[in-house]
């Protein structure tokens, strides 16, 4: 077996320290405040702030939007459910936005 001498006692201990380093630098820079590589939470915005999307709808609650949505996707229609600063919307694109009223207005009725 080849000896290193009196160098090979320090390696190991040597190897150990610098991978406890790294990954205290590793963790340090993923739980930094302020640089989190997570995403923040969405923050809601007013119903005409959604780009080209227009809103058709406003349901009362997560569930009548989903069941909206549901509906309205059977029915050939991209839509989106958006948090707004006045509540849920239904948002559809411009060209759509009659015939989606007009789908979710016969289930009304």
């Amino acid at each position: 077996m080849p000896s290193w001498g009196s160098f090979s006692y320090a390696f190991g201990p040597l190897v150990a320290v610098v991978v406890i380093v790294l990954l205290a630098l590793i963790l340090r820079w993923a739980f930094a405040r302020g640089q989190s590589v997570v995403a923040a939470p969405a923050v809601p915005g007013d119903p005409l702030d959604y780009g080209l999307l227009v809103p058709v709808a406003d349901p009362g609650t997560a569930q009548e939007a989903a069941d909206q949505a549901a509906l309205l996707r059977q029915s050939g229609i991209a839509v989106g459910v958006a948090d707004t600063t006045d509540g849920l919307r239904l948002m559809v694109w411009p060209a759509d936005a009659v015939r989606a009223q007009q789908v979710l207005g016969s289930r009304q009725e």
